[in-house]
């Protein structure tokens, strides 16, 4: 399959030029679809060319929003994806359905990026990524929160060694969102399908293994979610790190940022980031007495600008693979990691047990 055209006015060039399939045409397509079109070298190496929907009306509508036209719109993936001659699809089904539809593109010669969770259970991802393996294509998951400026800005402070050595990381996520619609209805909604962010996220920053978790999952009073709108869990990363997290997702009132409120600790000072625009960082003073002070350390910002558009970042990076060869790096044999730390806090919750995690 050929993805490459020679530039009309510079011959010596090739553009790579990806026609693409879009699955899902519900709201969070529009976040995907905003980012091929406002970022110029995205919209020059992909080609929207099909969209694919239960509901043939969503795709048409879809088509019309982002003026989309002669786009090829089914409700059948594979065959849309032969009328398109499709290089890629773009995932973005609800997580029921897509075991379904990344092996039917994988099968049909197409790389694949997908929406998070990579899968609804980790023998499901596996089988997804030993796929991938057997057709040679490459297969990523969108998680856009890991490419977005203060991530990268916590991961290049910890590697820099500034705090010392890491030794825990903690994360506040309290917000109450009313979606509607099938999160409403989930199992372990907040653990599935919002928390991940947060776990893949802190498993950057701190550059570990997870290893364990033990985790406490509730619905409280006043939720108007069915399931699991409430988390409470400890991570064990190797090199004696620990991560823990407390989430809600019906929280009312006074909220915390959707990136989480983080507290970084290390060996010789602290980090606080609020989720938003505030860094705060210091190592120990010399002060006598009982608490030795502190001394303010500056936050760099990120060290690669480009890394910090959260879905076009994912998405370049995504071409950047194909165009090289090389894996991305939310590639998902490196992401069934994080989905695991998710099926390890939902068993932990369960079962009332700390969860080894073998991924």
């Amino acid at each position: 399959m050929c993805f490459g055209r020679k530039a009309e006015n510079h011959p010596s060039e090739e553009i790579v030029i990806l026609k693409a399939v879009l699955c899902g045409c519900g709201a969070m397509s529009k976040g995907w679809l905003r980012a091929i079109k406002e970022t110029p070298a995205l919209a020059a190496a992909i080609a929207v060319r099909g969209l694919v929907d239960v509901n043939p009306a969503a795709a048409e509508a879809l088509a019309a929003e982002f003026g989309l036209e002669g786009v090829v719109t089914g409700t059948d993936l594979s065959d849309v994806i032969a009328r398109t001659n499709a290089d890629i699809v773009l995932d973005v089904v609800v997580p029921s359905a897509r075991f379904n539809i990344v092996s039917t593109a994988l099968k049909a010669g197409c790389h694949v990026l997908s929406e998070k969770p990579m899968a609804t259970s980790l023998v499901e991802g596996a089988a997804l990524i030993d796929l991938a393996a057997e057709t040679g294509k490459i297969h990523a998951i969108i998680q856009n929160r890991r490419f977005i400026s203060g991530v990268r800005r916590m991961h290049r402070f910890v590697k820099s060694g500034a705090i010392g050595d890491l030794t825990a990381i903690h994360c506040d996520f309290f917000l109450g969102p009313h979606f509607g619609g099938f999160r409403e209805e989930m199992d372990n909604v907040l653990l599935l399908d919002m928390a991940i962010h947060t776990f893949d996220a802190a498993r950057f920053v701190a550059d570990k293994k997870p290893l364990a978790v033990y985790c406490v999952e509730r619905n409280p009073k006043g939720s108007w979610y069915r399931h699991g709108a409430t988390a409470n869990a400890t991570f064990e990363f190797s090199d004696d790190v620990v991560f823990t997290y407390r989430g809600s997702w019906c929280a009312e009132g006074e909220r915390t940022s959707w990136e989480s409120e983080w507290r970084l600790v290390g060996s010789r000072g602290m980090l606080t980031w609020d989720g938003a625009d505030t860094f705060s960082a210091a190592v120990a003073g010399t002060d006598p007495g009982l608490l030795r002070g502190f001394v303010p350390v500056n936050v760099p910002g990120p060290m690669h600008e480009e890394e910090t558009h959260g879905h076009a970042s994912v998405m370049s990076d995504f071409v950047e693979a194909i165009r090289s060869g090389k894996r991305p790096e939310t590639a998902s044999s490196d992401n069934i990691r994080s989905l695991a730390m998710v099926f390890g806090a939902i068993e932990s919750a369960k079962t009332g047990k700390r969860i080894e995690i073998s991924a």
